[in-house]
């Protein structure tokens, strides 16, 4: 009698559906993004250059996380950059996951189609809308087959320094942030118990080892990257990059003084720099009950510079959407509480002083930055490096202006304040 009592209680327990909802879990998903045929590349402001040829294909990926009443999104798009007016009609495509709940950054790749629709001197753009508008469906059914996926999960995160020629700074070499943080999803029932699902790397480094000089479509140094930890039982790979403005590049330097500027070297940085982020994360304690948090906010940043307002008033991708002010550019900055992890995403490219900055502040041993991230506006410099100097004519040049990176630094640290430690914090 008794013991028919306890097992009836003990069933009641294991059916609670609140228990239930508490389980956190992951589930990831990819889509090939690489145009059919191919398309004109683009490095940056300019007319975008033909490409005959494909290295790699580029990708749309996407990893959901869910606990409890939260699910969030984060999806890396192999671009140049991704801007809001794109990320925004994903979002609005996408089932069960609060829009502002859905991060999207791009790789920065050099070597793939225009997404800013950039104009040239005469306002004409040779951005390829239907392309563009593809991508938009194939990244929100990335996100909604990962939701559909969804599974029990623990976590393992680990932060530490990369070995290696990897990166380097190539307008101040030794100023460049070496660590790389590295979130990895595992099953944690199923046939596929202790298994990973994802492995998301984060590090700051341009992918531009090709270019957009050559004809070539490609992911860059991230395809091999990609390639390498699911060819190692990483599960789907993604790659968030960081602070990489001014300018952290791939070292491909080579002993005479030249560049390797090929495929080859594309393999030895992305598998490099792979092993790296499986290294790192090996011993990494489980996370069994992760916490999950999410929050968004609003910033504005004026615009000074007169090519970034040529280029949000002439652009067919309509990149100021939803914003009447034509002087100033609105965006969304998130911050994440994953685990033991806090994430803080950056709408452009901050330079590496900013992400060291930010990361010393940030309530973790953990921090990461997810660079381009909801939006791609330029290189980000605070006052006191902007146009002060000849070696950052360029960046300063292309910047929304002197204030955009004082403005991202007071208010994501604002975010930081007002709100929750990760866990263990």
């Amino acid at each position: 009698m008794y013991i028919r009592i306890f097992i009836f209680f003990l069933c009641l327990i294991s059916f609670n559906p609140d228990t239930y909802t508490q389980t956190f879990k992951a589930g990831a998903a990819v889509r090939v993004i690489t145009p059919d045929p191919l398309l004109p590349v683009s490095g940056g402001i300019g007319t975008p250059k033909p490409a005959s040829v494909k290295q790699g294909e580029l990708y749309a990926r996407a990893l959901v996380l869910e606990k409890g009443g939260t699910r969030i999104a984060i999806v890396n798009v192999d671009n140049l950059g991704w801007p809001s007016a794109l990320g925004n009609r994903s979002r609005a495509l996408i089932k069960g996951i609060p829009p502002e709940n859905i991060l999207i950054g791009a790789t920065h790749t050099h070597s793939g189609p225009d997404a800013y629709g950039f104009p040239d001197e005469k306002g004409v753009s040779y951005a390829d809308l239907k392309y563009l508008d593809w991508c938009v469906h194939q990244i929100a059914d990335a996100v909604n087959e990962a939701v559909s996926k969804l599974e029990p999960a623990s976590l393992k995160i680990a932060f530490d320094e990369v070995k290696g020629k990897i990166s380097y700074n190539y307008y101040a070499p030794q100023l460049y942030d070496p660590r790389c943080g590295v979130i990895q999803a595992i099953a944690a029932s199923g046939s596929r118990k202790g298994k990973p699902i994802a492995t998301l790397v984060n590090y700051a480094v341009h992918p531009e080892i090709i270019g957009s000089k050559q004809g070539i479509c490609s992911p860059d140094l991230c395809g091999p990257l990609y390639s390498r930890i699911e060819s190692k039982g990483g599960g789907i790979a993604l790659f968030m990059n960081g602070a990489q403005g001014g300018m952290v590049t791939a070292d491909n330097r080579l002993p005479n003084g030249g560049e390797a500027n090929d495929w080859q070297e594309c393999i030895r940085i992305g598998e490099l720099l792979a092993d790296e982020a499986l290294r790192i994360v090996a011993d990494a304690p489980v996370q069994t009950s992760p916490a999950l948090y999410c929050t968004a906010r609003k910033i504005s940043f004026p615009i000074d510079a007169d090519i970034m307002k040529y280029i949000l008033a002439h652009s067919p991708v309509n990149l100021s959407a939803g914003n009447p002010d034509t002087d100033h550019a609105v965006t969304q900055l998130n911050l994440l509480n994953i685990g033991t992890a806090q994430v803080l995403s950056i709408p452009g490219e901050a330079l590496p002083n900013i992400g060291y900055y930010v990361k010393r502040k940030m309530h973790t041993k953990q921090p990461f930055l997810f660079g381009l991230t909801n939006d791609a506006f330029g290189y980000m410099l605070t006052k006191v490096d902007f146009n002060s100097f000849q070696r950052y004519h360029y960046v300063s040049q292309t910047s929304l202006g002197e204030m955009t990176g004082e403005i991202y630094i007071d208010q994501a640290l604002k975010l930081v304040k007002d709100s929750p430690s990760p866990d263990g914090q």
